[in-house]
């Protein structure tokens, strides 16, 4: 029996939801927005989350200990020659871009937005998970 144990199993290993939690939450940090199932958006939800409120310190411990949770993965992008080009680093982004963005806000930085596809092959409920703001000046830029 599972009594008083917190925490989403997934049908998983604790490496395998800890690998994971980090592979899904640095995706979301760099591409700002995700489609997985509703229940591993939930579960990423809380750490992502948490990850931020340490970004919004900015101190050097406090980028160390981001680090160590989510491992400091590299982002490339294409250039017009197709050539893969290293633009920075998933914790870089997360406290130069992300984290200023939230300084004013208490907590809320993620949202889940239900898909009305399903995943094929064992029909899990898809979502978005996305930052809260992220596209929002997008949006501004095309209404003028």
């Amino acid at each position: 029996m599972r009594h008083r144990i917190a925490g989403r199993q997934l049908n998983r290993t604790s490496e395998h939801r800890l690998a994971m939690r980090r592979n899904l939450t640095a995706s979301l940090f760099e591409h700002e927005t995700i489609s997985t199932t509703l229940e591993k958006a939930k579960d990423v939800r809380g750490f992502a989350e948490k990850l931020i409120t340490l970004a919004k310190k900015g101190t050097l411990p406090a980028r160390r200990r981001a680090i160590a949770l989510l491992n400091n993965r590299a982002i490339y992008e294409e250039d017009e020659k197709g050539q893969l080009v290293k633009k920075g680093t998933v914790v870089g982004k997360l406290f130069s871009d992300i984290a200023p963005r939230y300084l004013d806000r208490p907590g809320g930085y993620t949202r889940i937005i239900k898909l009305p596809k399903r995943r094929l092959g064992d029909a899990g409920q898809l979502v978005l998970l996305q930052l809260v703001g992220a596209g929002q000046e997008k949006v501004g830029e095309k209404q003028k």
